[in-house]
């Protein structure tokens, strides 16, 4: 027991925790959006996939993690429009067409990986920092929590920005009248399905962010099937937070503790099983919906298609 007390594996564990939480907490938000809107986004697991593959090659062959950032997010965007043309254009199932994302992201990934590098996984450079002033030297926590990528720092500016979204403005309103009464924000001259897809677009953005900063800034390279269900648990995350952004934030970092669990316990020193421990986050996804799904709340025209003039 001591060893889990020690200043070590404090600072691993919240280190950790953010390194993981980020992913999750720019996918949640992203899916959170989606959902408000309407659209079940299933495929948001493809998105983190694909975003992280091309945020890496982005980063590695220009030595840039804002570009690997931003071709992750294009990357993202770009299976958000295949869920945006089957699901909201043409009315296809979302369950069904997100599945066939993810399966489709999955597969494309490894197979360009393996074409681009073979066997090899070159790694990239050290991660740049921005240091907080003054609660970067705070012991124990300022290192893990105060000495980052700038984009951490943004991802939380990004809750608070979503929440106002939320709230005070109009494009709010729209958003949660396209996932409440879609009918009646046509009847008001809005159109449903443009609402939709920049709401799906906007997912698949800051997935596709997420999963380059899962490639760029986590792991420092990309591994085929890196996100290991990350998608999914971001979903949760979403389902759970009742519209409101700072729950994505806890959940995030709830969850991104659990994952960072193996780590921070093999730096205490602890001989626990890999498998167990990472068995954690998902047997911790199944008790948190056993306690709190009852409580969520979903849109009532999540997953159905909308079509002018049909009741």
């Amino acid at each position: 027991m001591g060893g889990l007390l020690t200043e070590t594996f404090i600072a691993s564990l919240l280190f950790g925790a953010v390194t993981v939480g980020i992913p999750l907490l720019l996918a949640g938000l992203g899916e959170q959006i989606s959902e408000k809107a309407g659209v079940l986004n299933i495929g948001i697991e493809g998105m983190m996939l694909m975003g992280a593959y091309g945020g890496f090659v982005a980063a590695y062959y220009s030595e840039s993690f804002w570009l690997g950032f931003l071709a992750g997010g294009v990357s993202g965007m770009a299976v958000a429009a295949l869920m945006v043309l089957f699901c909201v254009l043409l009315g296809m199932n979302q369950i069904v067409i997100g599945i066939a994302l993810t399966i489709g992201a999955e597969g494309l990934t490894a197979l360009l990986h393996h074409f681009q590098f073979s066997r090899s996984y070159p790694r990239l450079s050290e991660v740049p920092t921005l240091d907080i002033a003054g609660l970067s030297d705070i012991p124990v926590i300022g290192p893990a929590l105060f000495e980052r990528h700038p984009l951490v720092y943004l991802a939380i500016v990004l809750v608070v920005a979503i929440a106002w979204l939320f709230r005070r403005s109009h494009i709010g309103l729209n958003l949660q009248a396209a996932g409440d009464h879609p009918a009646a924000l046509d009847a008001a001259g809005i159109d449903v399905k443009l609402t939709r897809s920049l709401a799906v677009l906007a997912t698949g953005l800051l997935a596709g962010i997420g999963g380059a900063f899962m490639a760029d800034v986590g792991a420092g390279l990309f591994v085929p099937f890196m996100t290991h269900g990350a998608g999914f648990i971001a979903i949760v995350l979403a389902m759970l937070a009742r519209g409101k952004p700072l729950w994505v934030l806890l959940g995030a970092a709830l969850f991104g503790a659990s994952l960072a669990l193996t780590t921070a316990l093999q730096v205490a020193g602890l001989n626990i099983p890999t498998d167990i421990v990472q068995m954690l986050p998902f047997a911790m996804v199944i008790v948190v919906l056993v306690l709190f799904a009852r409580h969520s709340y979903l849109p009532p025209a999540l997953g159905l298609p909308y079509h002018r003039g049909e009741r």
